[in-house]
């Protein structure tokens, strides 16, 4: 890695902060949680790297990312979104980024989906019901008995083999 990089993430049943974890790991690239950077403190970044969380198809804290970055001076912007759902879901996964990020964005900017899991001892009230709700519809409509069980329990799919694309952006820049 050429230039000095941080990584900013946002993290809420800790997929997203073990991923941030092994990308510093691999990389030597500073770590922020999204709540403690401001842009002032991170001017003397040349790249900004910025994951979190898919919450109702949405990333998390995406938006205060980017005015970070806008703010901050630095000339790279790297996007990664950590979910429950498969890297194999490429339809499902496509349509997030489409939620996300616009066409000229899409373009522009490097992203990466990384599969995480579902941890219902770390979530909140509220989507912990939502996703228990969610999970008792779906499983009566498919027919998928694998999908039945992941949706039903906690699992993690968490995998190094996952940072690797962006791991490998970083070391080729």
């Amino acid at each position: 890695m050429k230039d000095k990089t941080i990584l900013i993430y946002k993290s809420r049943t800790g997929f997203t902060k073990g991923y941030a974890g092994m990308i510093a790991k691999e990389t030597g690239c500073d770590l922020a949680e999204l709540q403690n950077a401001k842009a002032e403190s991170l001017t003397h970044y040349q790249t900004i790297i910025f994951g979190s969380r898919l919450h109702a198809g949405r990333i998390d804290g995406l938006s205060k990312a980017k005015s970070i970055f806008q703010q901050s001076g630095a000339k790279h912007f790297i996007l990664f979104a950590v979910g429950a759902m498969p890297n194999t879901a490429e339809e499902a996964i496509a349509e997030m980024w489409k939620n996300n990020l616009s066409a000229e964005e899409t373009e522009r900017i490097p992203h990466f989906y990384m599969q995480g899991g579902l941890s219902y001892e770390r979530m909140g009230f509220i989507d912990k019901t939502m996703m228990k709700a969610a999970a008792a519809i779906m499983s009566r409509r498919s027919n998928d008995e694998v999908f039945k069980k992941m949706i039903s329990q906690s699992y993690d799919i968490s995998s190094e083999e996952y940072i690797k694309p962006l791991t490998n952006l970083l070391k080729d820049d």
